[in-house]
Order: C-alpha cells, then structure tokens, then sequence
C-alpha cells in the first residue's frame, strides 16, 4: 500500500502521524505536553536542518548553498571543466571526483573517449580532483563509498545523484551548477519543501528495492506530488530495511522529480560506515520531537508485490502478476504508449511474445547504480545457483557497481553461481542505463534492474528501423525470470534460501588505481586535449529586443531529456559541442537541426552590422510588419534566434546538454507549459536561454512562425513576470503574453549576459 495525503502533517517522536487539521493541536499537547508551531515544527525535520547548516546566506527561506564535494562522470565533466576554465579556474576549492563510467568503451568513435579520460586525469593533476579510472566504479557507488556522509549536501552532474540512505542529502544537476561551485560561488534555491515518506513493515521474501522504488513512483510522478521537493524517509519500517536496500530505493526517488532525499540512520548505517572504513562519517539524523511536513506519503513495506515498470517511463508501474493476468490489454497500453513517443508507423510486436499464454522476455540486466550493488547481485545467485538461463534466445549480464564489490562477489563465489548458470559478468560500467551496452535485438524486451526505461534506453534506433524496449524491475524478479528461460516471473514465486552473506570492503583496489590529488593541485601540469575536444563557441548577450522562430512544436505530455538530446551513440560527442549539437531533436524532429541552422546564419549576418533584408528578402516583410506597431525596432537591436515549444520539458537526466545544443544552435529560448524539473530550467537559464511559459492549451503559435519580443532585456532587468509578446503573420502583429518564472538577480544576470562564461567574463 502506497497512500498520499491530502494535507501535510506532524510527525511526533518519530514514530506517530498527527494530520494538519483544526484538532492537532490538540491532539499532539496531549502527546507531548504541549501544542506545535508549524513553522517552528517545519525547522525540525533532517532535511531543513543539513540545508541551514549549507546555507551561507542570512535567509532561511533563499538558500545559498555550498556543498561538501561534487561528482561528475566522464561524459559530463569535461564540458564543466572547460566552462570553469573559460571563467576563471584557478583550483578545485572542494573534493571533485571525476569518474570514467559512462564512456568507458573506447572502441566507439575511436580515441576521442580515452582522450576524455586523459584530460580528465590531467585535470585532476592540474586541479587538484580526483580521479577514478574506467571500469573501477559507477558514479553514485564511488561516491557512496568514499565521499557520502551523515549530516553532508554532495552536488552531482548527473541526475541519479541520491545519497539519502547514508545520511547525505544530494542532489543533480546540470553541469553549470557545478562550475559555480567550483568557482566558489552558491548553489540558489528557495527553501523546498519537504515530504514524509512514512515507512512501515517489511518486505516479504523475493521483494526487493526496486519494487518498493516502482511502487512508489507509480504513485507521486504522474499527480507531481514531491516535485521539486525533499523527500524524507522516517517511521519504524526505515529499521527493516538493510542499507542496501536503502540506497537501491532511494536512488530512484530521482524518477519522482523530487529535488534531493535523506532517511533517518541508525546503527545499521553506522556499520555499513565502518564496513568501508569511514565510521567517522556516521552520526544519528533523527526528525525532532514534534516535525511538520508538507506532504505524507505512506508505505506499508508488507504488501509490497513484485513491480514491473512497463515502457516507456519509470512510472508505468504494475505488479508483475497483473501484467501475466491481463496481458492483452496490458501490452495494447504500451503499444499505445510508443505511437504517442515514436510515431504511429511504430510498432512493437509485443503480442508476439505471449507462448502458451505466457509473456517471455529477450533480455535480463542486472546493472549500475541502482541494480549493481552488493546484496542484489548475492540474492540473484542463490536464485540462479544451479539453474540455466537456457541456450536459446533469453540472455542475462550482470555488472557489479564498483571493483570491491566485483572481487568481493568472486570471493564468496556468487560470480561462479551467476556464470554457471550462464549469465556473464562484466565491469563497472553505465551503458546498460542509457543504451550503450546489451542493445537487444530488433524488437526485443529487456528486463532492467537500472534506472530508467525512456523510449531508446535500450540502445535502438526508431528512425533507423530499429525498435525494442525496456522494463524496469527489481534484480530478484530479473534472476526468476531468468532461470525460467525469459518467462516472465516474481521472486515471489521461486523457493530459494537466500544467504545474506557479510560484505567485506577491499580498499586496496582504489588504493593502488585512483588518483587522489585533493589539495594537492599543481599549476605545472598540461591539460591533455584531444581532438574532439573543443571550446564552447562565443556567446553574445541578451538584445533590446528579440525575434524567435519556432522551429520544433512537441505536444507530448512529457518530453524527456533523452529525446531533447539522444544518450547512447551521441556521448563520445559531449566534449565537443558543436558536433553534438547535430543530434538535437534527432528522435524527435529530425528537421529541427537544419531550422534552426538556418534561423543561426541569419543572426551570425545581422551580427556583422549588415542589412538583413539584402542577404534574406523575407526578412524585410517581417521587420516591416514589426515597424508598423514599433517603429523605433531595428535590426542592430534585435536579436534572432530559434525557440522550441514542448508541454513539459525536460524530465530525467540532468545533462546540460538538453539546453546547450539548443544554445549552440541559436536558440534563445524555450516556451513550455511547464517545466518538468528544476534542473532542466536551471540549465536553459545557464545557457542563457529564456524559460517561457505559456500555461494555455490553445497555442497563438504554431511551428515555423515568428515571435516578436520588444523590450525583453528591460523586461528582465525590471524583474517583470508578464512579458507582452506578438507572432508575426501575414502581415499583422497578434498579441499574446508569456510567462517568466522566479529567479534569482544572478539568473537574470545571466541571462542578461548570454551565458554564465559571459557572467563569469564579465563579473
């Protein structure tokens, strides 16, 4: 059972619920002698605490946050590294783990991902960062190990960056948020607010934390209930989970849309602590006695079921027996779902895959992050132990997150059992979690103990023809179906004894192959450029006024950052920005490239002090109409530049990239609904892009018409929220208004100067 409450709540001594009503004030005197303050109670929770000891401005409510350490990994650091150094890097002021897990296959593009991985080390040595090579660990575990602490904030440039369960709230974003801090500057954000996540049970034999994460998700994504918000995790339930599980939960509270997580700790995470040699790290996080918070969100661990996240989202959530009950429609629902993500010439076959009744799968992956960790993989042997996955069509990999949990699965012989059983183990490595690696054939089915399943998770290519998908389940479900040749199964339906052997941590490994050179930065050292290597093209500021043409129009509900800027093959390019930018939109609208080229050229000209009406005629028509109701409009004035409209853009990963291609391709703005994450919006205002909104259905609009925006730089100056715009059609000016958020004097600045290197160039 997963229930939201209407209203928010206290939380008296940990253990007791009090609804926010006329009679809890009432209720919690008689508790604790006397009655509570919400916003006194509200300063009581873990998460407002670790926030205010971070927050280095004299308002409780406007943080500005600095953060203990940051992370990034290797298709991510390099275009943060060289923002920094285009703005002012002297040295790394705070631990900066710079870990290679993502392109770790070199054998893509050639040398250019090795060559990441050298300037990396190079930097590191120059900086003073450190540095995990390729195949040593995945992000999140790295910094689970060696960096996350109780009572600590890590910031991270990639989305799936939660240490929660270790006491450690942390959060992702794009990569801009991390030159900032890097550049000693602060991570701003209005005090969020915070929601219980009220744990109670536990878990029956075979369940584990990725069906209590799907169970969840399936609950609080669709209706935005902890959007932008903190989760918490706190009741007696949080005691009956192992830290493990913990963290296999809480790093997919991602998929929530949530802004950071922590769970209370106790003795169990101590011991995980001092298992991996930090017990200094470890202390009590409690809420106080009488707590208040925004929103409850109960979980009574004891009826959770095996969970299967259908495509093409990690909220399409179902119990796996509903799906093998209802199979027809179940299946009719997806291929409903990936006409509305990929076209209606797409089909995916998925009725073909029902045998005898029965619903088998091509692929199993136990992977990353999220399904790597040490006690999944143990669970997945013992079910595995004397089992075949069969000669035929269904295939199994496995990899562990980290090389210590790789060597210790080899001691205690789990790897023997999973390769018997013939499965294959491979090293630490991200692919499986955004279509780098275990691509399945066309129109296969993949069964994913990873974070996400977006349309091409997997690795396919829809416009190439190439169509398969993937579900997310939990790594016990995963091993059942496996030994049952791809037929489709819970844990909870396989007798095994699960051994729960002890974990043992093996320092040595990063010892003897990571660099550590935190505090130790050397200015002697030569930053390694390969040839795919370039810096970001120059950025002009924000004109008086603007002309925007629309040149992609997406009316799905949600448009994922996925489909913004393809994963997979595209990563080898993210340290090159201008032939990354050429996958914009790709999967989406493969027209909006050469737009928006096309809208780019135009400004480059009107740059050079020309007339534009002498190179482009129909730009005369356009400023013509424009001069009619604003005569002293002129082109020297008025920049041009592309704009998208999507209804929620931006969901899932926290790649800068989203919104920096659209820059380096002449984008000057986004107009949205509504944005999908802080992160999304964060990274559009970095790039010095306009986060319109315009919350109607019915659009003024329509793809490949022109908006005029008189005034803008004086409208964001004046901290205006309303700005009066007007498309240019048929020789007429149609008058309508757009919508810009909250943001900060920074923000405006920034978008003010084009881009945070200007901000950083010019401040």
């Amino acid at each position: 059972m997963v229930k939201m409450w209407k209203n928010g709540a206290y939380l008296v001594n940990g253990v007791e619920l009090v609804e926010d009503n006329a009679e809890a004030g009432a209720k919690i005197a008689s508790m604790v002698g006397e009655s509570a303050d919400r916003e006194d109670a509200a300063k009581n929770t873990i998460a407002y605490n670790i926030m205010q000891a971070h927050n280095t401005s004299d308002d409780p409510k406007k943080l500005k946050i600095k953060f203990d350490s940051l992370t990034s990994h290797d298709i991510t650091f390099v275009g943060i590294i060289q923002t920094a150094r285009a703005s002012g890097l002297d040295k790394f002021p705070i631990p900066y783990i710079l870990t290679n897990c993502h392109n770790s296959l070199c054998a893509v593009g050639g040398t250019i991902n090795e060559d990441d991985h050298m300037f990396g080390l190079s930097c590191a040595k120059r900086y003073g960062g450190i540095y995990v090579p390729p195949h040593q660990a995945v992000i999140h575990q790295y910094a689970r190990e060696n960096q996350a602490g109780c009572g600590k904030m890590i910031l991270g440039s990639d989305s799936h960056t939660r240490y929660g369960a270790l006491g450690t709230m942390a959060i992702g974003e794009g990569g801009p948020e991390l030159v900032k801090q890097l550049l000693s500057r602060t991570y701003d954000v209005n005090l969020p607010e915070v929601v219980c996540i009220y744990l109670t049970g536990s878990l029956q034999k075979g369940v584990g934390p990725q069906d209590v994460a799907l169970a969840i998700i399936g609950e609080v994504f669709g209706c935005g209930y902890v959007k932008n918000k903190v989760m918490e995790f706190v009741g007696p339930g949080v005691s009956n989970l192992s830290v493990d599980t913990r963290i296999g939960i809480d790093v997919m509270t991602t998929e929530t849309t949530c802004l950071s997580s922590i769970w209370r700790t106790d003795e169990k995470t101590e011991e995980w602590l001092d298992i991996h040699g930090r017990k200094e790290a470890y202390k009590e996080l409690n809420p106080g006695q009488v707590s208040y918070y925004d929103g409850v969100v109960e979980v009574d661990l004891s009826t959770i079921k095996p969970m299967i996240a259908m495509p093409f989202h990690p909220s399409n959530t179902y119990e796996i027996e509903t799906v093998n009950a209802n199979l027809k429609d179940v299946l009719a629902d997806v291929e409903k779902r990936a006409k509305v993500s990929l076209g209606e010439g797409v089909t995916l076959g998925l009725e073909e895959k029902i045998k005898n009744g029965r619903f088998y799968v091509d692929q199993g992956v136990v992977a990353g992050c999220a399904g790597g960790g040490f006690e999944n993989i143990c669970d997945v042997a013992d079910i595995m132990n004397g089992a075949s996955i069969g000669a035929d069509e269904f295939s199994m990999s496995v990899y562990p997150a980290s090389q210590p949990i790789f060597m210790e699965l080899i001691k205690n012989g789990a790897i023997s059992k999973i390769m018997d059983a013939g499965a294959t183990i491979r090293s630490a490595f991200c692919g499986p979690c955004f279509g780098a690696g275990d691509v399945p054939s066309n129109k296969g089915f993949s069964i994913r103990h990873s974070t996400r399943n977006f349309p091409n998770r997997e690795g396919s290519k829809p416009g190439n023809g190439q169509i398969a998908s993937v579900a997310l389940m939990d790594a016990r479900s995963i091993a059942a179906t496996a030994i049952n040749k791809g037929f489709l199964t819970p844990a909870t339906d396989i007798d095994v004894n699960y051994s729960k052997p002890k974990y043992y941590f093996d320092k040595t490994i990063y010892k003897n192959r990571v660099y550590d050179g935190f505090g130790k930065a050397d200015e002697s050292v030569e930053v390694k450029f390969g040839p795919n290597i370039k810096d970001w093209p120059s950025m002009v500021a924000l004109t008086d006024d603007i002309l925007l043409k629309v040149v992609a129009e997406i009316h799905d509900p949600v448009t994922t950052t996925d489909e913004l800027i393809p994963s997979g093959e595209t990563s080898s390019y993210r340290s090159n920005p201008l032939g990354l930018a050429e996958f914009t939109l790709s999967r989406k609208d493969p027209e909006y490239v050469g737009r928006a080229k096309e809208v780019r050229e135009v400004e480059e000209f009107r740059r050079e002090g020309e007339c534009i009406g002498s190179r482009y005629p129909y730009m005369k028509d356009i400023f013509h109409t424009i001069k009619e109701k604003f005569p002293e409009a002129e082109g020297k004035k008025t920049g041009i530049g592309s704009v998208i409209y999507a209804v929620k853009p931006g969901d899932g990963s926290a790649r800068e990239q989203a919104a920096s291609c659209q820059k380096v391709l002449g984008g000057w703005a986004n107009i949205a609904k509504e944005y999908a994450t802080k992160r999304y919006r964060s990274n559009l205002i970095n790039w010095g892009m306009l986060p319109f909104i315009f919350p109607d259905e019915e659009l003024p609009f329509k793809n490949l018409d022109y908006i005029f925006v008189p005034g803008i730089r004086q409208a964001v100056i004046d901290k205006q929220s309303k700005i009066p715009a007007y498309v240019v059609s048929d020789g007429s000016l149609k008058e309508f208004t757009l919508q810009i958020g909250e943001m900060t004097d920074d923000e405006r600045q920034i978008i003010l100067d084009g881009c945070l290197i200007n901000y950083y160039r010019n401040h």
